[in-house]
């Protein structure tokens, strides 16, 4: 309770994206030239039937888009876009991703693909590895079978992936994959060292989906970091220019590349509704629920 005695008895209005039609608009020629299209937007407290944004903060969503396809048009891809961009930033050749079948991962897949990216999937299902394959995905590890860190060794070996993005958080995985990742590493060294391997492995979190506490068995070596990545402070890094350069690749392939399946659609009062809470709050793969504020039901 000490960490959130700020926030006790403090409203906190939700709803970092959305999508829909500009009904009206200030006096800029910009925001003029939007008034009655179809655009998305990033300006928090989203959860709302009409929403007063900065003219900056929209996207025009392409013809014959619909406000559904806009409305995971920012976090999702703008983190896969900027996975990517972290990448080449800290100059690794490719990425392991856990949870890799959520839409986020899809979205990876299909970008790594597009743009010849090394990629790891870790997946906890095998519908959720058959789901990878039959998208593309050349390594596909199940982190629940066994011979799991050898799997993951091999792929680690053929890729020179040295750079994760775990959504997970808690638990052992992110240890086990700086640990097959030095194992990769050693299998191509000239020699041995009591350090371990001079390769620099790198584990940002970037999600909580396990909430227990994050377990690390240091059997890699010195040359490695484990880290927090959230999107807000990566766009910080990237500037203004990053970010409309990265926007407007998302509006380019927004029903391919970066398109969002739902599972299901609820109004405002319908996401407060206990069974809908029940459906979403697991965080399921594939169960990515569509706010509607249009409706009253």
């Amino acid at each position: 309770m000490r960490g959130l005695a700020a926030r006790v008895g403090t409203p906190m209005p939700a709803g970092n994206e959305g999508a829909g039609t500009v009904v009206a608009a200030g006096t800029s020629e910009a925001a003029q030239a939007l008034l009655g299209k179809k655009v998305a937007a990033a300006g928090g407290s989203m959860y709302s039937q009409y929403r007063n944004v900065d003219v900056a903060f929209c996207l025009e969503l392409p013809a014959g888009a619909t406000a559904a396809d806009g409305a995971s048009s920012f976090v999702n891809p703008m983190t896969a876009l900027g996975m990517i961009e972290t990448m080449r930033m800290e100059d690794h050749v490719g990425l392991v991703h856990t949870a890799a079948a959520s839409n986020l991962g899809q979205m990876l897949n299909r970008l790594c693909q597009e743009e010849q990216i090394p990629l790891v999937n870790i997946v906890r299902k095998t519908e959720q590895e058959e789901l990878l394959r039959a998208a593309g995905a050349a390594f596909v590890c199940h982190s629940a079978r066994p011979g799991f860190t050898d799997e993951l060794t091999a792929a680690l070996t053929q890729t020179g992936a040295t750079l994760a993005f775990d959504a997970t958080g808690g638990g052992k995985l992110a240890s086990q994959i700086l640990t097959c990742m030095e194992a990769a590493a050693n299998a191509t060294a000239g020699g041995y060292s009591r350090y371990g391997s001079a390769v620099h492995k790198q584990v940002y979190i970037y999600g909580s989906l396990d909430k227990s506490p994050t377990v690390l068995t240091r059997n890699y070596g010195m040359a490695w970091g484990i880290g927090g990545w959230l999107l807000t402070p990566f766009l910080g890094k990237i500037g203004l220019d990053g970010i409309i350069r990265l926007r407007e690749r998302v509006a380019a392939g927004l029903t391919t590349t970066f398109a969002s399946s739902y599972t299901a659609e609820v109004s405002l009062a319908g996401a407060l509704r206990l069974d809908s809470i029940e459906a979403y709050a697991q965080q399921a793969t594939g169960a990515k629920y569509l706010i509607r504020p249009d409706r009253d039901a």
